[in-house]
């Protein structure tokens, strides 16, 4: 599922790309966003071309259930853990570019309003030492699932008006174990099996991805 899905995406981001004039640049929310962002820039490479940079950010909103395996519940606050250093510019500077934000699930929104809010605010404060009329910078968001549920986050008016954030695929209010999550692996593929099997039985989406 989760490869096809980046297929389907990389179409949708080169014609962005081919639209907007802007580098692209991609920012992961660690942990759950290192491996989409990486999968994707191997879609999103134009041959001959750099590899497009990744930049990584940590936010923690998940706190670790006293029980063994990988459910957590939701905490109440956003820790950041890792930010850009933006005291190197040559390798930090966003403005002017298309900020491809990438994280596995939109569950709250809590951590993607926070990202978009703070990189914003970064952004703005490099165009004010810099001076003088700088371009737009655009912020994107890509998840791998979006949880079909109330949000206490919220995220910019035009960016949802303008397509500038996206889902590949919606789904309920489940806890969902991703591959790079698991601890057994074999395990992990066993119970996708299951869930998939039951899921076509039942006409319903499975919940191990």
């Amino acid at each position: 599922m989760i490869a096809f899905v980046f297929l389907l995406l990389s179409h949708f981001f080169f014609f962005q790309q081919k639209k907007r004039s802007a580098e692209l640049t991609k920012i992961s929310i660690g942990g759950g966003g290192y491996v989409p962002a990486r999968i994707l820039r191997s879609f999103l490479k134009t041959p001959g071309s750099p590899n497009i940079p990744i930049q990584a950010i940590g936010l923690s909103l998940y706190e670790k259930l006293a029980k063994e395996g990988p459910e957590e519940e939701i905490g109440t606050k956003v820790t950041r853990t890792q930010w850009l250093d933006f005291t190197s510019l040559a390798n930090t500077d966003l403005i002017g570019k298309n900020i491809l934000i990438v994280d596995e699930v939109d569950d709250t929104r809590t951590t993607l309003q926070y990202a978009v809010q703070e990189l914003s605010k970064d952004v703005q404060l490099q165009a004010e030492k810099l001076g003088g009329n700088q371009p737009k910078t655009n912020f994107f968001i890509f998840v791998l699932q979006n949880k079909d549920k109330s949000k206490r986050g919220k995220l910019p008016e035009d960016m949802i008006k303008e397509g500038r954030y996206l889902a590949a695929e919606t789904v309920g209010d489940v806890w969902y174990c991703y591959p790079w999550e698991a601890i057994d692996i074999d395990e992990h593929d066993r119970l996708a099996t299951a869930g998939q099997a039951t899921a076509l039985k039942n006409g319903t989406n499975g919940v191990n991805h």
